[in-house]
């Protein structure tokens, strides 16, 4: 058994900033990495704003998985699913045979929300670059889209379709857009620039179901409304992937749970990235997972360390009304006040009830306060 031996499973950016961050300090530790996909390196928040840059999926890819063995002195193991966690053998079963570890790390990421209409199986998602590649191949030029879904992801899609040539139709079964992100100024302010680009939004009626036509498809609405499309494309969200660690005993709720050193509730065995949980809330973005990263580094090379997430704004790819969200942590008790809305920006502060900053929304060129107002508001699990 290899006494030191740190297997990661996964290849997303949380794997591949894990093991970056493990290199610089342990420069010798024994790393092997696994993915059951190609293992190229490639940004996935860019996914949603490719198409407009003209960017295909070969053009995305960063570098491939033998560079980044190279790179980071790995044993990479690429197109490789683990099927089976043995915790008590510290032990792997993989499509390529079984493997054993001394620390384990699950960097497994997310997968899209599923949903449950007629027809729902029709509609692509964009969560990966294989995904990204059949999108492209789907889409013919000047397509008429119908997304569903306008959270974050929905609308930086619509954007992207809408200034890419597209006609594009956002349907939500919420009231609007970004509803559990930002306040419902900002909201109308986002939908507004969509709509001068051209895009449709139909809020409070979500799909109910989608039949295939022989071009196309045929898009029924809750309230009883026909829309056609080329092309269905989901965004309605993502749900981190557990199926792995709930086999092997690991204690799961919206994600797996994990304390603040990213440990989970199985020895030598830690998460991070999108497929973890931490006091009760997920953490689907980037600037979490590169901290995480670090935290988790020190503690797998023998320093200690503990996770503590300062204010972490989320830019909002969408060019006709560019936004940064900071919206306060799940749970917490308090209301949004506008401080400033006009023709150049917007500024909403999410204010608890004793008055303190918990978390804010920015709109065109009152994004650049980003910083300062993140500096204001206190840290999560200080």
């Amino acid at each position: 058994m290899p006494q030191d031996l740190i297997v990661i499973v996964g290849a997303g950016l949380a794997g591949y900033t894990l093991a970056k961050e493990l290199r610089k300090l342990a420069p010798e530790q024994p790393i092997t990495l696994i993915t059951a996909d190609s293992g190229a390196l490639y940004s996935k928040p860019m996914l949603s704003n490719a198409l407009a840059q003209g960017q295909t999926a070969q053009t995305l890819i960063q570098a491939s998985a033998a560079e980044q063995a190279e790179k980071l002195h790995l044993d990479l193991r690429p197109n490789c699913a683990v099927k089976a966690i043995h915790p008590h053998a510290h032990r792997l079963e993989t499509e390529s045979g079984s493997l054993v570890y001394s620390k384990l790390v699950l960097a497994l990421g997310a997968r899209p929300r599923q949903l449950d209409f007629p027809g729902a199986e029709l509609a692509l998602s964009v969560n990966s670059l294989d995904d990204y590649a059949r999108f492209r191949a789907s889409l013919t030029p000047g397509a008429q889209v119908l997304i569903l879904g306008a959270g974050l992801v929905g609308c930086e899609f619509a954007n992207d379709l809408a200034i890419s040539g597209h006609t594009v139709t956002l349907v939500e079964a919420g009231e609007r857009s970004l509803q559990r992100m930002a306040p419902a100024g900002l909201s109308q302010r986002l939908q507004d620039s969509l709509q001068k680009l051209g895009v449709e939004c139909i809020f409070g009626s979500g799909v109910s179901e989608i039949k295939q036509l022989e071009h196309g498809y045929a898009d029924s609405l809750g309230d009883g409304r026909q829309l056609n499309a080329d092309l269905v494309l989901s965004a309605t969200g993502l749900m981190p992937k557990t199926t792995l660690a709930n086999s092997a005993g690991l204690a799961v709720g919206l994600g797996i749970r994990v304390d603040d050193q990213l440990a989970t509730s199985v020895d030598d065995i830690y998460a991070l990235g999108d497929c973890v949980e931490l006091d009760g809330s997920v953490f689907s973005y980037v600037l979490p997972l590169m901290q995480q990263a670090r935290v988790l580094a020190g503690i797998l090379s023998g320093t200690s360390g503990r996770l503590s997430l300062p204010a972490l704004p989320v830019a909002v790819k969408t060019p006709a009304c560019p936004l940064v969200l900071c919206p306060p942590a799940a749970n917490v008790q308090g209301d949004w006040h506008c401080e400033r809305d006009d023709d150049q920006g917007a500024i909403h502060h999410f204010l608890g009830l004793d008055g303190a900053l918990l978390g804010f929304a920015l709109a065109d060129d009152a994004c650049g306060q980003r910083r300062q107002l993140a500096a204001r508001v206190p840290p999560l699990f200080a």
